[in-house]
């Protein structure tokens, strides 16, 4: 009998994930290692362009990944399904049945063995308990989401045009969005580069006036990663646009329609985005005895292996790396994402040649927030610029697109990720600027 193939399971196709099924796959090929991307939607979008998706400014079709596509050119094998359960004893993880529109069952439960598991499903948005977040909010979280907000969007941009058309001149779109991160903030600027172009796709009378956005952040400024500085000309600019931005101002409940807040105004509005904080899913819990932060988050070693089975990796968004030196945990962003996977694959290869594992090192190399194609600010921080250099205007906007081009090289390779940079220079020229459909 044929010995075993070795098998590695990596559930979730987010930017780390995808990376790593690659690097394993083009390593390992298909002759003695199974490479297995487990993953309940059937494409990759880079997470930090949903807000583009959402503000119809990106074309998700032309920039997502076919997981099916992608495996059969890497190597690996893709599995669509969302992980039920874990079983550590038998090395085996469950996925739950698939059903489609109807209700109706595509593919059964079904049991994957596994080696060695991975698991980069990312993380959900928090909402602190908040009452009526679930219920009257929307959240970016995946394309599904943005897609129904851009769809949202549109039809409220159409009945406000619609009512300036008919005689009512005080019409308006309201949006709040609650969170003050890079994705509030970036979305709220994007929100209005859409605006401006909506009058020449059939909307006569709509422009930038007809929005009103409420940017609603509990701490005392937004974009706290980012040096005060910095915070402050994002938030000049945006005001510039017109965004209301409300800082020290605490949500205490939704309703449709309305955003109270604690000792505050009460904001109305037509679309609510729920953007603060990132927790683990909370079906983690339900899925296996892994040790769990209060945020649902997988705890690790410095490894990265999971501190309850060695066989076990998390990576990104969901699992909580607190590093010895440090009082905080790594923070839930792409860089740390990407970094994490590299790491991984190395101590993928490295357990397996019975060697000793390396310790994840972050690298810190700054934070930068795009206002759509009205600003970009930032900090940059490395060894080549001697620490930390603030940076704002084009420089910023070149370095921020040049985040996209990395990710596309890390999940492509290099010669099909730089073909993939041309043609969306291409398509940034040829096709429409905004996806209404």
């Amino acid at each position: 009998m044929p010995d075993q193939k070795i098998q590695i399971v990596v559930v979730g196709g987010g930017a780390g994930g995808l990376e790593l099924v690659r690097k394993l796959g083009a390593r390992y090929g298909r002759k003695r290692h199974d490479i297995i991307l487990v993953d309940r939607n059937l494409t990759h979008i880079w997470k930090p362009l949903l807000h583009e998706v959402a503000a119809g400014s990106l074309d998700a079709n032309l920039d997502e990944v076919g997981y099916g596509g992608h495996a059969v050119r890497w190597g690996y094998r893709f599995f669509n399904g969302s992980i039920e359960s874990i079983d550590r004893v038998a090395r085996t993880v469950t996925t739950a049945p698939l059903l489609d529109e109807s209700g109706a069952e595509i593919i059964g439960r079904h049991s994957i063995r596994y080696d060695y598991l991975v698991m980069a499903i990312g993380g959900i948005s928090n909402d602190f308990g908040v009452p009526g977040v679930r219920e009257h909010a929307m959240f970016l979280e995946d394309r599904p989401q943005a897609d129904r907000f851009r769809q949202k969007l549109l039809n409220a941009c159409l009945r406000t045009n619609h009512a300036h058309q008919t005689g009512n001149p005080d019409a308006r779109v309201r949006v709040s969005i609650v969170g003050g991160g890079a994705t509030g903030v970036e979305l709220a600027a994007e929100l209005y580069n859409a605006a401006k172009a909506l009058r020449h796709y059939g909307l006569e009378v709509f422009d930038e006036s007809k929005l009103e956005v409420s940017l609603i952040e509990a701490g005392p400024r937004i974009l706290p990663a980012l040096d005060e500085t910095l915070a402050a000309t994002a938030k000049q600019e945006l005001e510039a646009l017109g965004v209301r931005v409300l800082d020290n101002t605490q949500v205490v409940r939704l309703e449709a329609g309305e955003v109270h807040t604690g000792g505050g105004p009460v904001i109305a509005a037509d679309l609510i985005v729920w953007a603060a904080g990132v927790k683990g899913a909370d079906e983690l819990r339900s899925m296996s005895d892994l040790e769990l932060t209060r945020g649902n988050q997988i705890v690790v070693r410095p490894t990265l292996q999971s501190a309850t089975d060695d066989r076990i990796y998390a990576l990104g968004d969901c699992c909580s790396c607190l590093l010895p030196g440090r009082d905080r945990p790594i923070p839930p962003r792409a860089q740390s994402a990407h970094q994490m996977a590299s790491l991984v694959y190395t101590n993928l290869v490295r357990a397996q040649a019975g060697q000793p594992l390396r310790d994840f090192i972050y690298h810190d190399h700054g934070s930068l927030v795009s206002l759509s194609r009205f600003s970009t600010v930032g900090s940059l921080m490395g060894n080549l610029i001697g620490g930390r250099m603030f940076v704002e205007g084009w420089i910023a906007r070149m370095v921020y697109m040049s985040l996209y081009r990395m990710h596309l090289i890390a999940i492509h390779g290099w010669v099909r990720g730089v073909a993939l940079i041309v043609i969306g220079h291409v398509n940034q020229i040829v096709r429409p600027k905004l996806k209404l459909h």
